[in-house]
């Protein structure tokens, strides 16, 4: 893949693996709708985006930066009580910093990224909320991630992942690119 697919999917490419909340017996067990598919955090991914968040480089990442990073995913400012209250629910050992053992164990207790994530992820870069990712958008959302881009940089990304050829990325299309490397993992 190339850097610029990897820019693209840097956050949220995953491991894929199956739960089932129960095991029912093979006469109530209907087709794979009942399985939530779970993809489980690669762990130089994730080393890539604890990085965007640590951005004086000591290793750790403050509440100030944990704050600063919230703004640029979102777009807009969380309330302060929320992103203290998420903040120290993973700061585990209270030292007033997240680490990346801390960073990582988020998403270890969560059990992974659940599809629901993965949508969310693509709301973000869907700004205008019409299904789709065009290349402007992308752009928009790599500008606030601080990514260095060009918009014609943005629309070879595009190209690589729109199957269908109408010049956007689908929802469909957004999870094939984040799930297309990750092999099945069964519980």
């Amino acid at each position: 893949m190339s850097k610029l697919g990897l820019d693209f999917q840097y956050s949220l490419s995953r491991k894929v693996s199956w739960k089932r909340s129960k095991l029912p017996s093979n006469k109530e067990r209907p087709a794979a709708a009942t399985m939530t598919k779970v993809y489980q955090p690669n762990t130089e991914e994730m080393r890539r985006v604890f990085d965007k968040f640590d951005t004086n480089r000591d290793g750790r990442i403050s509440l100030k930066e944990y704050r600063s990073a919230s703004r640029m995913l979102t777009g807009k400012g969380e309330r302060d009580s929320e992103v203290t209250k998420a903040f120290q629910a993973v700061d585990s050992n209270g030292d007033g910093f997240i680490d990346f053992n801390e960073f990582m164990e988020v998403q270890n207790v969560r059990g992974g990224v659940k599809l629901s994530d993965i949508e969310g992820a693509f709301r973000l870069y869907d700004l205008d909320g019409d299904g789709k990712i065009n290349a402007e958008e992308l752009w928009e959302v790599m500008k606030r991630l601080g990514e260095k881009c060009s918009l014609n940089s943005c629309r070879k990304m595009v190209q690589g992942v729109d199957s269908d050829g109408d010049g956007y990325v689908d929802m469909e299309e957004f999870t094939n690119m984040m799930t297309r490397t990750l092999k099945l993992k069964s519980f």
